[in-house]
C-alpha cells in the first residue's frame, strides 16, 4: 500500500483520500493502482454502500498526473507513460461504469488527472476553492482521462474552448455548466462526509440540505461568444474569427491561443469531435490511450514540460510552429490504431 493515498472504511462507504499534498495530490503509477484495488473490491463487498473520494489536506484535489515522470519516460523508451495512462485510463473507466455511487469532492483545484477521477462519478461536489481546468494544450499534451467523452458534452462550444485555452472555472461556474453536480461551502464538507457515511442511501437529500446558494458564474456572460468563436472544429478557422474581431474579448482568447502548442489543439479538436460520436466510454478511453501513446516520446510534450515545469521559462518552441503547418496526416499518425497487444482494454 503506498502512502500517498489513505484508503478505509468510514461506516458504511469506502472512503479514498489522495495523498501527496507537496504535489497537490498528483497522481501517481500507485496511486492508480491502490484505488483500483480498493474499488474492484469494494464492488462485491455488501458492507460498502457508496465511496468517496477527497484529499487530505492542503490546498487541491488533484492537480493532474505524474508530468515529471511521464517526460523523463518520453524521452527514453515511452515504457514507464504508457504504463501510466493505461493503468489510469482503467481506473478512470472503473469509475465511470461503477455499480454503486460515488462522490468526489472537487475542494481546491482539480485538473488533468484529477478531473478524470471526478468527472465519472455520480456526484461531484464544487465549493468556492474549486478550480477546473484541463491546461493540457499549454505543455503539448491533450485532455485526456476522458476529456474527449465529458469536454464533447458541455453544451455548446464550451468544451472546445476549455479544452483549447486551458481556462480556469470556479466551483459555480462548474456547478452552471454541469461539471459538478452541487455546490456546497467548504466548511460543510465535513458535516457531509459524517452525514453521507452514516447514510449512503440518502446522499442525493444531504447533499442538496447542505447545498450552499452560489456566486454569479461569470462564464456564463461569454458562452454566446464562445458558441461564436469556437464553431469550428478547424484550429484555423478559430484563430482567425478571433483575429477578426477588435474585442478584448478576442484578444485576449486569441493571445493565449497563440502560447498553445498547435499539434495539441489540433488533436484536441478532434478527440472531441470523435469522442462526441462514441458509444462507449471504453471507446473513448481506447482513442485517448492511442492519442497518449503516440503523444508522449513527440517533441511538443517534451519541450512542453521542459519549458513551463522543468526550466519555467515558459517559452516552449513548438515544432511544427504553425497551425497550417500541422497536416491532416500528421494528426492521422497520432490517433492511428496500435498492434493488438498493445491497445488498450478496460479491466
Amino acid at each position: 500500500m503506498t502512502e500517498d493515498i489513505i484508503i478505509r472504511k468510514s461506516g458504511r462507504v469506502g472512503h479514498i483520500s489522495l495523498n501527496r499534498p507537496k504535489v497537490i495530490h498528483s497522481l501517481n503509477l500507485d496511486m492508480c493502482l491502490a484505488m483500483t484495488d480498493a474499488l474492484v473490491e469494494w464492488r462485491d463487498d455488501d458492507s460498502v454502500e457508496a465511496v468517496m473520494i477527497d484529499h487530505s489536506e492542503g490546498r487541491g484535489f488533484c492537480a493532474g498526473g505524474d508530468i515529471a515522470m511521464l517526460r523523463e519516460s518520453g524521452l527514453t523508451d515511452g515504457k514507464e507513460g504508457r504504463a501510466f495512462f493505461y493503468k489510469e485510463y482503467q481506473l478512470n473507466h472503473l469509475l465511470f461504469e461503477y455499480p454503486k455511487p460515488i462522490v468526489a469532492f472537487m475542494d481546491g483545484i482539480t485538473m488533468g488527472g484529477g478531473v478524470g477521477i471526478s468527472q465519472p462519478v455520480r456526484f461531484r461536489v464544487a465549493t468556492e476553492n474549486t478550480r477546473f481546468a484541463m491546461p493540457e494544450t499549454g505543455i503539448g499534451l491533450f485532455p485526456d482521462v476522458g476529456g474527449g467523452w465529458y469536454l464533447s458534452r458541455l453544451a455548446g462550444r464550451l468544451g472546445q474552448f476549455l479544452a483549447l485555452t486551458g481556462a480556469r472555472l470556479d466551483g459555480s461556474e462548474c456547478k452552471e455548466v454541469g461539471l459538478a453536480t452541487h455546490y456546497l461551502e467548504s466548511d460543510a464538507l465535513e458535516e457531509a462526509k459524517e452525514r453521507i457515511a452514516e447514510n449512503p442511501d440518502r446522499i442525493e437529500g444531504i447533499l442538496g440540505q447542505l447545498a450552499a446558494a452560489r456566486p454569479d458564474a461569470r462564464i456564463a456572460a461569454n458562452l454566446d461568444k464562445i458558441d461564436r468563436f469556437f464553431a469550428s472544429d478547424s484550429f484555423e478557422d478559430i484563430l482567425a474569427k478571433l483575429e477578426a474581431d477588435d474585442g478584448d474579448w478576442a484578444a485576449k482568447e486569441r493571445d493565449t491561443l497563440g502560447t498553445k502548442s498547435p499539434q495539441t489543439c489540433k488533436v484536441a479538436l478532434r478527440q472531441l469531435k470523435e469522442g462526441a460520436a462514441m458509444d462507449t466510454f471504453a471507446d473513448e478511453m481506447r482513442n485517448e490511450y492511442r492519442i497518449g501513446y503516440h503523444v508522449l516520446v513527440m517533441h511538443d510534450f517534451l519541450e512542453g514540460v521542459r519549458a513551463l515545469i522543468v526550466d519555467k521559462d515558459n517559452d516552449p518552441k513548438w515544432d511544427p510552429p504553425a497551425p497550417e503547418a500541422v497536416t491532416d496526416e500528421w494528426i492521422d499518425q497520432i490517433f492511428a490504431p496500435l498492434a493488438d497487444d498493445e491497445e488498450w482494454k478496460p479491466l
